[in-house]
């Protein structure tokens, strides 16, 4: 599998990252442990978590993983901090709680460094600076070597990212991971040129769409699907409207035309986007991660990439399409 450097920092991943958001819930540690074994084997390093997957399961489960399938510096674990399950605060971007987090992230996964940390979602009520203070904290201590940010709204992000490199020593952010796809194209209006301008690689979370971009929903919710999970139905729903199915159509037609699944078509329109380190799989089983990593081989026609483009166009309006001084290069 072809490596990138994420964002213009010298950390290298896999241009597929494998997600771990089902691990210890949906995925057992038997299924866990053959989806590595394949990812690995694919040339794949980039394994992302969070310490609420699973409630802190997913990143035991990579850490028992970790033991017996790879070496641990063969392989680069993304983790984020800051979601918490208290309705009062849902987002805790305080120094205690990100340390706190951290810590015990570190003893799940068993072992004392994580590649790449990520503040899981933007905190009103704790300054911006503390927050960003505690990255520092986190590098400088040896228990993490790389930062970035989650679910931040364009003008956080480029408020972090700025704020780490206006004094030396401060920990650059170096990655933002974001909801990205076919389906949702919302980055390209902001996130995107900032990451051209300041430096930061995106990690696109759902590159399919949450699952409806394989095409499994078209004619109707299967059994087996996350649609027709109790607590993962609401997360598909907001893709299974009309816009969505124009666009699935145009992803099955192209995938029809060479020869290979919509999976493969959907993960190479967003694997090749300017600014994209890595689209997150979220495989639930070994059998759907094999799917998706013959993507790898695939590489779009223009002509074909250029449709896509166009049937999943976002209306971009002002000041985005005044402000952009090469809207071409991330409006399609």
């Amino acid at each position: 599998m072809h490596q990138r450097p994420l964002g213009r920092s010298g950390l290298a991943v896999s241009r597929l990252a494998l997600g771990t958001m089902t691990w210890g819930r949906d995925t057992d540690p038997d299924d866990a442990a053959d989806q590595l074994k394949i990812f690995l084997e694919a040339g794949g390093t980039l394994l992302d978590t969070a310490d609420v997957y699973g409630d802190g399961d997913a990143e035991s489960v990579i850490g028992s993983l970790l033991d017996h399938l790879v070496p641990r510096d063969e392989v680069v674990i993304a983790t984020k901090a800051g979601l918490t399950p208290h309705r009062y605060r849902p987002r805790d971007g305080s120094r205690g709680n990100l340390l706190r987090s951290l810590d015990a992230s570190l003893r799940r996964l068993g072992t004392d460094y994580v590649d790449l940390w990520q503040v899981h979602g933007y905190d009103a009520q704790t300054p911006f600076e503390e927050t960003l203070a505690a990255l520092d904290h986190a590098v400088a201590s040896g228990r993490v070597r790389y930062v970035g940010v989650s679910n931040f709204a364009a003008w956080q992000t480029a408020r972090a990212a700025t704020w780490q490199t206006a004094h030396p020593g401060r920990a650059p952010i170096v990655a933002a991971q974001m909801e990205y796809s076919l389906l949702e194209r919302g980055i390209e209006r902001e996130i995107l040129p900032s990451a051209a301008a300041l430096g930061f690689g995106v990690l696109a979370w759902s590159p399919l769409g949450r699952g409806v971009l394989t095409g499994k929903y078209r004619n109707g919710r299967p059994l087996d699907s996350r649609a027709a999970s109790e607590h993962m139905a609401p997360f598909v729903r907001t893709y299974l409207e009309p816009r969505s199915s124009s666009i699935v159509e145009a992803v099955v037609t192209a995938a029809s035309g060479l020869g290979v699944s919509p999976l493969e078509v959907a993960l190479a329109w967003i694997r090749d986007r300017p600014g994209v380190a890595a689209p997150v799989l979220g495989a639930r089983t070994a059998g759907q991660l094999e799917g998706a990593l013959r993507s790898e081989h695939l590489t779009l026609p223009a002509e074909i990439a250029f449709a896509l483009d166009d049937v999943s166009a976002i209306e971009v309006g002002y000041p985005e399409r005044d402000g952009a001084s090469h809207p071409h290069s991330y409006y399609g």
